[in-house]
C-alpha cells in the first residue's frame, strides 16, 4: 500500500498512527523491520514527513507474525472469569517480535486458555494490558475479555493500579529516598534504547532505600509514569544502575539480566469492584545473591 503525504505533519510513526488502524508501537516495529519505507528508502520512526513523500507499507507483517500456542509452565497467582495475575519469570519475553514468535508469555497464555482479550490483536498481544521487560520478573495483569482489558488500560492510564518494584543497584545510594524527575525519549545513538533527553516525555520515579550493602543498595521503586525502560534508565542516570543490567549498566552482565522485580500489585477489580492485592517472592537467582550479600555484609 502506498500513501502520499499531503501535509507536513511531524514524525512518521505519529503520522501513520493517526491515519491507519495500526498503533504507534506497531508502526515503530514495522519501520525497524523495513516494512515501512519512504520514497523507497528505510527510515527511522523520528523521520519527519514532508508533502509529496510516498510512504510504502508492505503487506504481510502481521500475517507473518501469527501467534502459535505453546505449552509452558505459567505461574498463575490469581485467576477468575475476567482476568489473570501472572508471576513472570526473568528471561521470558512478554509478546512476539524481533525474531522471537514462539517462546513468549503470549504463546504460553494461548495454550493455557482461549479466553484472552483481542484489543491488541494486530500487535500480537492477546490479553496483554501492560508489559515487563524480558529480564524483569514479577507480577503482570492479563485480561480475558475486551471490556476488562479496556477498563484495566484506563486504570493504568489514570494511575489507579498500584505497583511496586524492588531492584538491586550497583553502588551505595547516599540518600534514603529520592524522586527522579527526568524526561525520557528514544536514544539518538540506538533506537532500541531510551535516554534522558530534554523534550522527552515526563517520567517520574520514586525511590526508597530498603537496605544498603557494602557495594550495593536494595531499593523499592514506584512509578508516577510508565515509560519504556523507565526504572533502568533513571537508575543509570543517577549513577546507580540496576545490577546486572545488560543494556544500561556498563559492567559485564550474565544471562540472568537485570535484578529488577515487580513485587507488589494492588488494584480494584474492574468488574467485581473488589480490592485485590498480591506480593511475590524474588526469583531464586535474585534471592541467592541477596543471601550472599547478607553473609558478607
Amino acid at each position: 500500500m502506498d500513501l502520499v503525504v499531503k501535509t507536513n505533519d511531524g514524525r512518521i510513526d505519529k503520522y501513520l498512527a493517526g491515519i491507519t488502524n495500526y498503533s504507534r508501537e506497531l508502526i515503530s516495529k514495522m519501520i525497524a523491520d523495513n516494512y515501512i519505507l519512504v520514497n523507497g528508502n528505510a527510515v527511522k520512526g523520528s523521520y519527519k514527513v514532508s508533502v509529496g513523500d510516498v510512504i510504502t507499507i508492505k503487506d504481510g507483517y502481521v500475517k507473518e507474525m501469527n501467534v502459535s500456542a505453546k505449552k509452558m509452565n505459567l505461574d498463575i497467582v490469581y485467576e477468575d472469569d475476567y482476568l489473570m495475575v501472572i508471576n513472570k519469570p526473568s528471561g521470558l519475553v512478554v509478546h512476539p517480535g524481533n525474531g522471537n514468535y514462539d517462546n513468549t508469555l503470549v504463546n504460553g497464555l494461548m495454550y493455557y486458555t482461549n479466553n484472552l482479550s483481542d484489543v491488541a490483536k494486530e500487535e500480537m498481544r492477546p490479553g496483554i494490558v501492560h508489559r515487563l521487560d524480558k529480564d524483569t520478573s514479577g507480577l503482570m495483569l492479563v485480561a480475558k475479555d475486551n471490556k476488562t482489558h479496556e477498563l484495566l488500560a484506563d486504570d493504568f492510564k489514570n494511575k489507579r493500579i498500584h505497583r511496586e518494584y524492588v531492584a538491586l543497584l550497583d553502588g551505595v545510594v547516599p540518600e534514603n529516598s529520592a524522586i527522579i524527575d527526568a524526561p525520557l525519549a528514544r536514544s539518538s545513538e540506538n533506537y532500541q534504547k531510551m535516554a534522558v533527553k530534554a523534550g522527552g516525555k515526563r517520567a517520574v520515579t520514586h525511590l526508597e532505600v530498603i537496605k544498603k550493602y557494602k557495594e550495593y543498595t536494595l531499593v523499592r521503586l514506584t512509578l508516577e509514569t510508565g515509560r519504556t525502560h523507565q526504572i533502568r534508565v533513571h537508575m543509570a542516570y543517577i549513577g546507580y544502575p540496576v545490577h546486572n543490567d545488560p543494556v544500561y549498566n556498563k559492567k559485564k552482565s550474565d544471562e540472568f539480566g537485570q535484578f529488577l522485580h515487580s513485587e507488589y500489585l494492588k488494584f480494584i477489580h474492574p468488574i467485581t469492584k473488589k480490592e485485590l492485592e498480591f506480593r511475590v517472592d524474588f526469583p531464586r537467582e535474585f534471592q541467592e545473591f541477596l543471601d550472599a550479600l547478607e553473609k558478607s555484609n
